[in-house]
């Protein structure tokens, strides 16, 4: 039974060859002062940069600059945009990258105001917003963690071993995106099927959570269906139009909020998934993959019957004859299958991780309570040592 929600996401969306013109409609709408917010340059060799700085320049915006936004944000690194955006007097952030420089600029719009330590405030103490922020905007280059129409950001503390995302409200999201699914073309593989995986988690993070009939589980087996096909095609020609707007398209549904709504939602991939990067700095969506099959099936006895749907809806399995169970481990046998064909990463081992850091994986391992099972230290560890 659907429970009582409130919806609501004020971010308006460009899409489509030529999505980055709404950047003529948004910019006059904000002060001088912009603040271009971009990784490691990649958008100055394919030439995105100049695209958007041409246009910036064109509505007689003054700008300023913070790049070296790395793949796991850091909070070293937010500290250093808040000092670039207060040195800039920023009206806007504009955020050009993927999902880590959305979320870094997120981070750095509501932490220039705040009087508190923002990492202590924000994602220790999980705190609300309680000072004034700086809107942002996001040009989209790598599609994945749907931070381009959300509120959240995931922050990385090297010291503390600690990688943390803190959901804000919806004033904190992005006020416009930009997506042009041609800017993703040029991204190596690896990175593009870790985000199609990462893309799959925020769905499934969601979906295996609840026994009722749920409106939302019906609109994410047609996501996963169209994002499995796509990313068939994708992994074999990349510059397929059609299938990289439609993966760009899902991994913004996948996680702006619409598909959580009346459902308890799980989030325990993920939380395995940060404690190892906290450790290795491993790619997102490898560490989801990595974790995601022993966490399954660690869990898929206490929600049998959500994995036999699943297996039926999404995989195809035919059912006939068979048991829940058998059903059940049947669709994650495909599924694990699928995700060694496209090239995904299926082992912490190859991501860096050690057994000598397994004690500090478990510490560091949030614990949800929204999915099938509460899971304990115990529960972690025996998870991580079978994605060894």
């Amino acid at each position: 039974m659907l429970g009582n929600f409130t919806y609501c996401n004020p971010t308006k969306l460009y899409f489509g060859q030529n999505a980055l013109d709404g950047l003529n409609e948004e910019l006059p709408k904000y002060g001088k002062n912009v603040l271009l917010v971009y990784g490691g340059g990649s958008i100055k060799k394919n030439g995105i940069y100049d695209k958007v700085i041409d246009i910036l320049k064109a509505n007689k915006k003054e700008i300023y600059e913070d790049a070296g936004v790395m793949p796991n944000p850091t909070v070293d690194k937010l500290n250093e945009g808040i000092e670039r955006a207060k040195a800039a007097k920023a009206d806007l952030i504009l955020a050009v990258g993927g999902g880590s420089v959305c979320d870094y600029a997120k981070a750095v719009s509501v932490s220039v105001n705040c009087n508190d330590d923002a990492w202590d405030k924000y994602f220790i103490r999980f705190e609300d917003v309680t000072c004034d922020i700086i809107p942002v905007g996001c040009v989209l280059t790598m599609v994945g963690t749907g931070s381009e129409m959300n509120g959240g950001s995931v922050i990385t503390n090297h010291e503390q071993k600690l990688k943390i995302g803190h959901v804000f409200g919806e004033k904190v999201f992005p006020k416009f995106s930009v997506l042009n699914p041609e800017f993703t073309y040029t991204l190596p593989k690896y990175q593009m099927v870790s985000g199609i995986y990462d893309i799959m988690s925020h769905i499934l993070e969601q979906y295996f959570s609840g026994t009722d009939d749920n409106t939302s589980d019906y609109i994410m087996e047609g996501l996963l269906r169209s994002l499995i096909h796509s990313a068939n095609i994708a992994v074999e020609k990349p510059t397929d139009y059609e299938a990289r707007s439609n993966i760009m398209w899902i991994a913004t549904w996948a996680l702006n909020t619409l598909v959580a709504k009346g459902k308890t939602t799980d989030w325990m991939v993920h939380m395995l998934g940060q404690a190892v990067a906290a450790y290795t700095d491993a790619t997102h969506g490898m560490t989801l993959a990595a974790v995601s099959m022993p966490y399954y099936r660690y869990i898929l006895s206490y929600g049998t019957a959500k994995f036999a749907r699943y297996a039926v809806n999404v995989w195809n399995v035919n059912p006939e004859g068979k048991t829940e169970i058998q059903i059940a481990n049947e669709g994650l046998d495909i599924m694990e299958a699928w995700m060694k064909k496209i090239g995904l990463i299926m082992n912490i081992t190859e991501l860096g991780a050690t057994k000598a850091i397994l004690d500090g994986m478990v510490k560091s391992t949030l614990i949800m309570d929204g999915g099938y099972k509460v899971m304990d230290a115990d529960d972690i560890r025996a998870v991580l040592q079978a994605s060894f």
